[in-house]
């Protein structure tokens, strides 16, 4: 269950704030109801249930009463780590914690090609030829056509993408799905 934080730009990062500084105590039990919760040598780890979307929470620094500060690294996905922090933010005081950032969680569309290629994925591991591909994705019309035509279709072009794609997904790309565009 534990995620890893530097992947997901979702994640709101909360540590012990330095001496000198005010803060608040956060006690994940009085914000919401927990859908998960996990504690480990690195802190512990939470997700929070909301009507407009999940808060994930990492407590570097668990220890009950504790003020805790954010960490918001400096890294590409700044800008959805402190839309995140907002919402979790007004959702800590009592407000509408708002909707998820744009992008999050994956669009109908984006989840629909998911779908359609991991299925080319799992034809083409087992052997099966584009056409094959193409034909069990929908297509067999254009699996029907004559070699030369074949060669050139969009279909053809269409279900090579899907394999490509999926295979760069399986390889580690699968990374990306948890990055906001």
């Amino acid at each position: 269950m534990i995620w890893r934080p530097e992947l997901s730009a979702v994640t709101v990062i909360l540590d012990a704030v330095p001496d000198g500084f005010g803060g608040t105590a956060v006690d994940p039990n009085t914000i919401g109801a927990l859908l998960a919760d996990q504690a480990g040598v690195e802190g512990r780890h939470v997700v929070v249930a909301d009507d407009a979307g999940a808060h994930w929470l990492w407590l570097r620094d668990a220890t009950p009463g504790k003020p805790l500060g954010a960490i918001v690294p400096l890294d590409k996905d700044f800008t959805t780590r402190i839309a995140t922090l907002l919402r979790f933010h007004r959702r800590l005081f009592g407000k509408e914690a708002g909707p998820l950032p744009r992008g999050w969680p994956l669009t109908t569309y984006r989840l629909a090609r998911i779908e359609l290629m991991l299925r080319a994925l799992d034809l083409r591991q087992s052997g099966a030829s584009y056409r094959e591909i193409a034909a069990e994705l929908g297509r067999k019309d254009d699996a029907a056509l004559p070699a030369t035509e074949w060669k050139v279709s969009a279909a053809r072009s269409f279900v090579i993408r899907l394999v490509r794609d999926a295979t760069a997904l399986m390889n580690g790309d699968y990374r990306k799905l948890l990055r906001i565009r």
